[in-house]
């Protein structure tokens, strides 16, 4: 059910860096900024965003069964919002998105993992 403790370790620091560089970003960059920065969509996919990198790291630190179902959403969540972050643009958004982008593709390393162990 569960990779080796270096990948959970990265893992689970992919997802807190994310979930703090959405936080920092939203309420140091994008609420300054206002116009597109605070968009509703946009807002309300980085508080998601937020929520589910913690759940994530959480259910990966406590070696949940349910890990999995809740990676693949975080990955989602988390590929969504980097992109929003890029159609913004601007170094700060950057930023925020490749941090999105590197927890999504933890989360999607660990969901496929999972996966491939399960069918076996």
């Amino acid at each position: 059910m569960y990779y080796d403790q270096t990948q959970r370790t990265a893992s689970i620091q992919s997802c807190w860096d994310a979930r703090n560089s959405c936080q920092e970003t939203l309420f140091n960059t994008c609420l300054d900024m206002g116009g597109r920065h605070v968009e509703q969509r946009h807002v309300k996919l980085m508080v998601d965003c937020m929520a589910l990198c913690q759940a994530t790291a959480d259910c990966m630190t406590r070696r949940s069964e349910m890990f999995d179902v809740i990676s693949s959403a975080c990955a989602k969540v988390c590929e969504a919002t980097a992109e929003s972050c890029e159609r913004i643009g601007g170094a700060e958004m950057i930023k925020c998105a490749e941090a999105c982008r590197k927890c999504a593709n933890a989360c999607n390393a660990n969901f496929e993992e999972s996966q491939s162990k399960d069918a076996a």
